[in-house]
This record gives structure tokens, sequence and C-alpha cells, in this order.
């Protein structure tokens, strides 16, 4: 086969991930922006309006632990577009009721999601082994920079457009169908050939590195996901409009995508990666205590450096995945274990907040919450960081 016909192949399938990733956010972080709709319009709690977040973690870290089978039964590209398809029917279900159905829509999008979470990295070590890193980068890059997207247009699109909550939630469904379409042909060929190997991907649950990877992984979303939740409702108890609130979180996330892009490219360049999330770690404390002072623009750099810290993070959780393994049955396994654990953990952060307001009616309760596992993110981040395998 001619060498640009590859080329051309391979280019058509990082486009393809690249959309994929695109569709991977939005279901989560349009809704933070909108929780005061969601909230008045169906009665909700607090409490219960965070676990419209924590709902769809708990459907991540469940279906994480089935999510490799599934790629191993119908290939991984095939599972990807299964994947979307879930996705897109929960976005569709979530918006057509009250509070009930809303989440059922809502834990179907996180199963749709984890699907392609977890099968798209060790479909990326298989096809394209030489290109992981800017594969990988780019892939969390698109994630991070349709999250912001999301973010910025959520409430725009509800409040602006006269759509509402569930108009400004539904418009995502048209960028699922999309993709699903564009992805359809990566699976015209004979399903992908499952290597066989001695080793068994459930042998990692065994390795201690593989559960510092899988911490590392739990602190870092749940310091993603409860601030997405919750920090438009602190910015506008500060006196920050509903909008205003919504583009800072989107600002946020955009900064972030320098990190997202750069991280998994300069962690390949050196034979441990502890020291970079030291200084992550270090960054996430100074960032956050900025949040504790009453000046606005003392709160925004804060909030930029944090996002900065975020965007690497994701790239970084998602690099270690494959630099910790030896093979592809451990990466799609230790994918699968560090996602189903890690959001296990990161579901416990936007409904523990979120109860927390509700008895204490502290907003300082969020910066103490992300001050605490920012420590602990420092503390995973240099174990899962060493030079190591499973």
């Amino acid at each position: 086969m001619p060498k640009n016909a590859i080329r051309d192949k391979s280019w058509f399938l990082v486009l393809g991930i690249l959309l994929v990733s695109f569709n991977l956010r939005p279901s989560f972080t349009a809704v933070g922006p909108l929780i005061p709709y969601i909230r008045t319009d169906l009665g909700l709690s607090h409490g219960w309006a965070g676990f419209l977040t924590t709902l769809p973690l708990l459907t991540f870290a469940t279906f994480s632990l089935f999510s490799a089978a599934i790629g191993r039964r119908l290939g991984q590209a095939r599972a990807i577009l299964f994947g979307l398809i879930i996705l897109l029917a929960g976005t569709v279900a979530r918006v057509m009721g009250g509070a009930p159905l809303l989440y059922f829509g809502t834990a179907l999008t996180g199963t749709g999601i984890v699907i392609c979470n977890v099968l798209i990295i060790p479909l990326v070590k298989s096809r394209m082994p030489a290109k992981t890193g800017w594969v990988t980068g780019m892939f969390t890059t698109g994630m991070s920079m349709m999250a912001a997207i999301a973010t910025a247009f959520s409430v725009p699109m509800a409040q602006d457009l006269g759509w509402g909550w569930r108009g400004s939630l539904l418009f995502w469904a048209l960028l699922i169908l999309l993709t699903a379409v564009f992805w359809v042909p990566q699976i015209k060929k004979k399903k992908e050939n499952q290597k066989v190997s001695s080793e068994k991907s459930s042998d990692v649950w065994k390795s201690p590195l593989a559960w510092q990877v899988s911490l590392y992984m739990g602190v870092q979303s749940l310091l993603f996901y409860t601030l997405i939740t919750w920090l438009p409702d602190m910015l506008i108890q500060k006196g920050l409009s509903s909008v205003e609130a919504g583009v800072a979180l989107s600002v946020m996330q955009v900064v972030g995508l320098m990190g997202t892009l750069l991280s998994p490219i300069i962690a390949l360049r050196f034979r441990q990666q502890s020291g970079i999330n030291l200084v992550l770690g270090l960054a996430y404390l100074l960032g956050f205590s900025a949040l504790f002072s009453s000046s606005i623009a003392l709160n925004l750099l804060g909030i930029g450096l944090v996002g900065v810290c975020m965007g690497a993070s994701i790239s970084l959780a998602y690099t270690l995945m494959s630099l910790r393994t030896s093979n592809e049955t451990h990466t799609a396994g230790l994918s699968g274990m560090a996602q189903s654990t890690g959001y296990y953990l990161a579901a416990l952060g936007p409904l523990l907040f979120g109860l927390a307001y509700d008895i204490w009616q502290d907003w300082n309760m969020l910066i103490y919450l992300m001050l605490v596992f920012s420590g602990l993110f420092t503390v995973f981040g240099w174990l899962a960081g060493r030079e190591r395998t499973i």
C-alpha cells in the first residue's frame, strides 16, 4: 500500500479521535452554569443538584469495569461507536421530562462517555504506538476545549436564545450525531484481532503502582468535577452574573489547554514524571488559596492557575496509563481500573460539597475541600510518576 495512503488513513483516524474527544465533556460542563435554572425549574436542593454531576461519575466508575470487555467483544472501533449511540440517547432522554428522566438520561450519558474514554487509549497505543504522546495530548486538548466552549455558551443558549436549560443541553446531540456518522468508516474494516497475552488485564488490580495511578486519576477528577459543578454558583455569590460566572469557568478551561496539549509531550522527555506532578500540586494549592480573597481579580488569577493545572493533570493521567504499562493488555486493564476507581472517588466531590453547603451555608467549604485534595494529588502524583511499569 502506498505510504501516502497510510498517512491519509492515519490522519483520518486522528480526526475521528479528535471528534470523539469533543463529545466527552459537554454533558458535564454545560450543566454547571445551568444548575440554578434546573434547580428552580425542577425544585431540586443543592444536594440533588450536585448529584447531576455525581451520577454520571458513578456510571463512569461502574462501566469502566466492563468497557475493556466490550472492546474485546465488539472491537475497539465498534465499541466506541456503541458508546456514542448511548451518549446520544442519554442526551436526548434527559431533557424530555421531569427529574426521574433527567437522572436516567444523565446516567446514560456517563455510560456512553466512559466506553469511549477507556477504549481510546488502547486504540491509540495499538494503531499509532509511535504517536501516543501527541495524539493523547490532542485528545485531551479536544476534551478540554469543548468543555470550555460548552461552559461558556450553555447560559447564553438557555437565556439569550430563549432555549431554556433543556434546549441548551439538547444542542449537543447534534455534535454527537455528526461524530457517530464520521466514525462509521473506522468500523468497516474486519474487526480488530485482539492480541492474546499470557497475562490478564485483571492482574493490574494486584499492583500497588496501578492503585497509585488510579488514585492520581481519581483526585484530579474530583478537583475538576467539583469545581465545574459549583464554581459558577460560588462566583455568583461573590457578585458576578450567571453569564459572567459561566465565562470565568470557560476561561479557566481555555487557559488550561496549554497544559493539556504540552504536558504529555514534556512528560515523555523525562524518565520520571514525579517532579512535574510536584510542581502542579504546589500550583493547585496556591491557586485555590487565592479564592479566599474578596478581590474578584485575585480570584480570577487563582482560577486561571488552577485551570492550567487541571489541563495538565488530565493529560498526564491518561499518559501515565500508557507509560506505566508494558503491554496493550495491561494498558486496557489499567485504563479501566483507573477510570473505575478514580471516578468512584471523583463522584464524592460534587455531592459532598452540595450536602456540606446545605448544612453550613458556607462557600469556603468548597475551598477547604479543594486544598485537602490538592495535597493528596501531590502525594499520589509523586508516587505514580516514578519510573516503573506493571
